[in-house]
């Protein structure tokens, strides 16, 4: 990244910053062991062993609390934790998500099948230890053998449809299976530096617009934004956000579900194309299409130092220039950044 800046003439990129812990607010863990002794926690390194985090100093506070609460129900309820090599046990994982707003818990509990009947009992009994500080109790059922934590069955067992958080000016709503950053106040800065790189009264097109942490935001001051998504889950929070702008910013914006790449001739009509796509980075398809005829400005958010380097040699070989460049340490005690980037089309170009 340093190589990179110096070649576009710009200074030493400078992580930001924010606190060290407490910022987590949202975790997936796993649970395992016995139902008189759970354990609930992250896997080590390379393998399915858990290890055991009772009291995580990076998380939220509340984030520990609803684990605790689930290691007593788990035992009160005699309810069997999931054993991978017998594929056998009710509760495989535990997500959790803190709402800023209101101090309280999204919870999901990833159950071994695809009934959540079996669960009753521990649901029932958690949501009670809980109390106010639940602000939503869904089952998910995952009946296969697989390391993806969500399976594809829900039911919604108390609470609000989905989280909501003020990003960027705008209420951004998050479904329990859509993706949210974890830590959102650092995450908050870095939507804000993409903010201001949109001009007034531009047409911006969005791709892998999530919830729409970043593009609901502009919709007040733009002329238009369309933002891409292919998550169902996503695709309905961002339905949410749409519906909760006043009606002037609702009428500018726009919703393209589908894959990205097969929406790469809509650059054709954006003066700013923002992208922030999952670790693999940008499609072939799409990045071609940038190259190809490349928009006036193209904001980039890459999870993926490698994949974003090579975009970012992909887009300066076609003209554009690297104006700005930020990495964001969105997981302090890593080495892991996020990096947003802005590329500029000169003006003869």
């Amino acid at each position: 990244m340093t190589a990179l800046a110096r070649e576009a003439g710009l200074a030493a990129p400078v992580p930001v910053e924010g606190a060290p812990f407490g910022y987590r607010l949202r975790a997936r863990l796993a649970v395992r062991g016995r139902a008189t002794s759970p354990k609930i926690g992250l896997f080590q390194e390379g393998s399915h062993r858990i290890a055991d985090i009772p009291r995580c100093p990076i998380h939220h506070s509340l984030v520990n609390d609803v684990a605790t609460e689930l290691r007593r129900t788990i035992r009160a309820t005699g309810t069997p934790p999931y054993a991978e090599q017998a594929h056998r046990g009710l509760v495989r994982y535990l997500q959790v998500v803190v709402e800023r707003r209101s101090g309280r818990a999204q919870v999901v509990v990833v159950g071994n099948g695809d009934d959540p009947e079996p669960l009753r009992p521990l649901l029932a009994a958690l949501a009670d230890a809980l109390e106010d500080r639940l602000h939503s109790l869904w089952w998910n059922g995952q009946p296969a053998r697989t390391n993806a934590i969500l399976g594809p069955h829900w039911e919604k067992v108390r609470g609000e449809d989905a989280v909501r958080e003020s990003l960027g000016g705008a209420d951004v709503f998050f479904p329990p299976g859509a993706f949210g950053q974890a830590n959102l106040d650092l995450a908050e800065r870095m939507v804000a530096e993409v903010a201001a790189w949109v001009p007034d009264e531009a047409r911006v097109l969005e791709f892998h617009a999530g919830c729409g942490a970043i593009g609901l935001g502009l919709a007040r001051r733009v002329a238009r934004i369309v933002m891409n998504e292919v998550s169902t889950a996503a695709l309905h929070g961002l339905a949410l956000g749409r519906d909760a702008l006043a009606p002037e910013a609702r009428a500018r914006a726009a919703i393209l579900p589908g894959e990205a790449g097969t929406h790469a001739d809509a650059i054709a009509e954006a003066d700013v194309v923002i992208a922030d796509p999952p670790r693999k980075g940008l499609e072939e398809r799409l990045l071609a299409a940038l190259s190809a005829r490349p928009p006036r400005r193209v904001a980039l958010v890459s999870c993926n130092l490698a994949a974003g380097l090579r975009e970012a040699r992909r887009l300066r070989a076609a003209g554009l220039t690297l104006a700005a460049l930020t990495p964001y340490a969105l997981f302090p005690h890593t080495e892991h950044v996020e990096t947003v980037a802005l590329f500029e089309r000169p003006a003869a170009v």
